[in-house]
C-alpha cells in the first residue's frame, strides 16, 4: 500500500504536514523517501527494518550506492533516491556556508566538514577558502590517503589559496578510527601550513579533525 493511499494523521506524511519535520521518527522520514513498502511489508516496517539492521540512519546512509542497492528491500532506484537525499542535504549546508555573508560561527564550518567527510573510510584533507570578509569562496578536497593518513603538502595549499585569491582558509581532515584526538603528525603539519601561508598572508582560522561526535577545533586546543 502507498503512503499516499491513506489519511492516519499519525502516517509520516501527515505528521510532516501537520507537526512538521522534526515531528518525525528516523523510520518515519525513511519511510517517506521509500515511499512505498515490499510485499506483505508497508514503507515504514521496512524502514523499521534497515535502520535496525545497518544500527541507524549513519550505518545506513554512510554506504556508498551500490551497498545500499544490494539491501533487501532497496534496489538501485530506491537506493539513488536515499543517495541524492542526503547530497541535498549536503549541498543545502554548503549554500548556508557561500550566501555572502561572513563565517562568524566557526561550529558551522566544522559541522560542513564533518558531514563532507565523517563516512569516508580513507582519510581525506580539504581546504575551505575565504575571502577578506570571511565568506566563503570554495571547498576543495586536496589530498587523499589511506585508513591511516593522507601525505599534505603545504605547497599546494599555499597554491590552491592563490588560485582562489584567498585571505583566509580553514582546513580540515578525517579520522576514519573516528578518534578526533589531533596526533603528533597533525600539530606539526598544523604548524608547517601555518608558517607557509603566513609567507603569502594567508590567515589560518582552523584545522578540524573530523571522527566521531562534534569536529576537534584545534584553534580551541592552542594548536594554531
Amino acid at each position: 500500500m502507498h503512503l499516499r493511499d491513506r489519511h492516519d494523521p499519525e502516517l509520516p506524511r501527515e505528521k510532516l504536514l501537520t507537526r512538521g519535520a522534526a515531528a518525525l521518527s528516523d523510520a518515519e522520514v525513511l519511510a517517506l523517501l521509500l515511499g512505498t513498502g515490499q510485499r506483505g511489508m508497508p514503507a515504514l516496517a521496512l524502514a523499521q527494518r534497515l535502520l535496525a539492521d545497518a544500527g541507524g540512519v549513519r550505518g545506513l546512509l554512510d554506504r556508498p550506492a551500490a551497498a545500499l542497492a544490494a539491501l533487501p528491500g532497496l534496489g538501485p532506484a530506491r537506493a539513488g533516491r536515499l543517495v541524492a537525499a542526503l547530497e541535498l542535504g549536503h549541498r543545502h549546508l554548503a549554500q548556508g556556508l557561500a550566501r555572502g555573508e561572513a563565517l562568524t560561527d566557526p561550529g558551522l564550518a566544522g559541522d560542513y566538514l564533518t558531514r563532507r567527510l565523517r563516512a569516508l573510510p580513507y582519510e581525506v584533507f580539504a581546504c575551505l577558502f575565504l575571502d577578506t570578509r570571511h565568506r566563503v569562496i570554495a571547498f576543495e578536497e586536496l589530498f587523499r590517503g589511506t585508513l591511516d593518513g593522507a601525505e599534505v603538502h603545504p605547497r599546494e595549499v599555499v597554491q590552491r589559496c592563490l588560485a582562489h585569491h584567498a585571505a583566509a582558509v580553514i582546513l580540515g581532515h578525517n579520522h576514519p578510527s573516528g578518534c578526533t584526538e589531533p596526533s603528533a603528525a597533525d600539530r606539526a603539519v598544523t604548524a608547517r601550513l601555518r608558517q607557509a601561508l603566513a609567507l603569502v598572508e594567508v590567515r589560518l582560522l582552523d584545522h578540524f579533525i573530523v571522527g566521531e561526535g562534534p569536529a576537534c577545533s584545534m584553534a580551541r586546543l592552542g594548536a594554531l
